[in-house]
């Protein structure tokens, strides 16, 4: 195991914020436990949020009629989501396992952009 996968076993990055927008972490040995158990509801909820809220913000969005009101409420709900969706992609994203593999030598490289 690498140092980075160790890292992000011991500290995951939770779905949720503080009451002061500072990012919460769970400190793990890797094994599931309530919390993360909770962690990965909250995530898929937040992701299946998302999706009704895009599908409901596309209506507005395509309605040139749409009041100034409902397309700023679409926006505010889409970044919501969007904040949402890079914190649940992030905090996965910190528990991939880095691959091992060796770094090609500077001929192969080369070599390979010429074909």
């Amino acid at each position: 195991m690498n140092e980075r996968t160790a890292d992000a076993m011991q500290a995951r990055l939770l779905p949720w914020e503080t009451e002061t927008g500072k990012p919460c972490f769970l400190s793990t040995d890797g094994r599931p436990s309530v919390l993360s158990r909770l962690a990965d509801e909250m995530e898929a909820v937040q992701l299946s949020m998302g999706a009704d809220v895009l599908k409901e913000a596309s209506k507005v969005l395509a309605d040139p009629l749409s009041p100034h009101a409902e397309v700023r409420y679409a926006g505010v709900r889409l970044a919501e989501c969007l904040r949402d969706a890079l914190r649940v992609a992030e905090s996965r994203g910190m528990r991939l396992p880095v691959p091992d593999f060796e770094e090609p030598e500077n001929g192969s490289e080369s070599a390979a952009e010429g074909v």
